[in-house]
């Protein structure tokens, strides 16, 4: 079992398409429908302009993509939204400790990012990797989803990645 990453290009939208697509995942997503899943999927796929998208492979085959939504205006340009999906049939296996880690050397050495934060929904497997790697709470914004008449919070997650500087 060999897990490695490369930088992504437009092939691979079709690939996060699927993806999003899968039983269970909108429910990490705010998505609701194919519309929807496709035009967050050209988004996500357009920052690979900028090498800004990153494809996991296991053994070869594309099992899952991570992104860093760099910002445009310089006085944001040091920190940095991040986004990453595992192919079900790949969670578990290390994909998404590849991905992140590499999308974290990605931040620090192409774009300079000091601060790298995400925003995930309460209850999602992945808090336990993002924890792993020393992202740390700093808010939560309670009811931000309201789906078949129960509610979901919305957790904001951060990790420094260069320390000093005012």
């Amino acid at each position: 079992m060999t897990i490695t990453t490369r930088p992504s290009d437009a092939t691979d939208e079709k690939l996060l398409t699927q993806w999003l697509s899968q039983d269970g995942v909108l429910r990490w997503f705010p998505l609701t429908d194919l519309r929807e899943i496709e035009d967050a999927a050209r988004i996500w796929i357009s920052y690979a302009q900028l090498g800004a998208v990153l494809t996991a492979l296991y053994d070869g085959l594309p099992c899952g993509i991570a992104n860093l939504y760099i910002q445009p205006f310089k006085k944001l340009s040091h920190q940095c939204l991040f986004a990453i999906i595992v192919d079900e049939a790949y969670r578990g296996k290390g994909v998404g400790t590849k991905l992140l880690s590499d999308l974290i050397d990605l931040a620090k050495n192409k774009f300079q990012i000091e601060l790298l934060h995400l925003e995930v929904y309460e209850g999602n497997p992945a808090i336990g990797l993002y924890r792993k790697f020393g992202f740390t709470e700093y808010g939560k914004q309670e009811h931000f989803i309201k789906e078949n008449g129960n509610y979901i919070s919305k957790l904001f997650m951060q990790k420094r990645l260069v320390y000093g500087g005012s």
